[in-house]
């Protein structure tokens, strides 16, 4: 049995109702949990971007990503190991605003793990993180001695290390041969 390992897929598209549906259909009937899914629009006007993290073995990622490519309002989709990416996830906790003023505990902490205080009130305060799923969890389990009432961590959102975005260079190709039959 071959070993899995961490994929993060990017799917680019247009912006379509029920295509999140069909891309988690296709993680459904293979089996494969996705760990975190994002989405947002990407640096190229009119598409979309989704950051899909998942465990799976090679031949069975690349098996995905062409069964998403074959969905009709889905551009392209590439996949990449952990090595070969740029990622951060954002977290945010919700503390009581008693147990950060009755000490300095909570500051070193926020200190000490490149955090930031973003709200203070009477109630509560509220602290964000960005970082790796590792560290934001760390920070969890430190800040919980405290009492956390509220927790929440982003997906992942990642970068290629590649020089430049593999989706230009496919799509002045694309265009090229549009180009060469006109």
């Amino acid at each position: 049995m071959k070993m899995k390992e961490e994929f993060t897929l990017t799917v680019f598209s247009e912006n379509r109702v029920g295509l999140l549906s069909q891309i988690t259909n296709v993680f459904t009937r293979r089996h494969l949990n996705i760990e975190s899914l994002t989405t947002s629009e990407s640096a190229i006007a009119g598409i979309h971007k989704f950051t899909i993290e998942t465990y799976s073995t090679r031949d069975e990622i690349e098996k995905v990503a062409g069964q998403i490519e074959k969905k009709i309002d889905v551009i392209k989709v590439y996949f990449y190991t952990i090595d070969e990416i740029i990622h951060q996830e954002v977290a945010l906790y919700k503390v009581n605003a008693e147990s950060l003023l009755n000490g300095n505990e909570i500051e070193q902490l926020v200190r000490k793990y490149g955090a930031r205080i973003l709200e203070v009130t009477k109630e509560y305060a509220v602290i964000e993180k960005t970082g790796h799923k590792g560290e934001t969890q760390e920070l969890f389990e430190k800040l919980d001695k405290f009492g956390v009432s509220q927790f929440t961590r982003s997906g992942r959102i990642a970068i290629t290390k590649a020089k430049t975005e593999f989706l230009d260079s496919y799509l002045r190709k694309i265009s090229e041969e549009q180009s060469e039959l006109n």
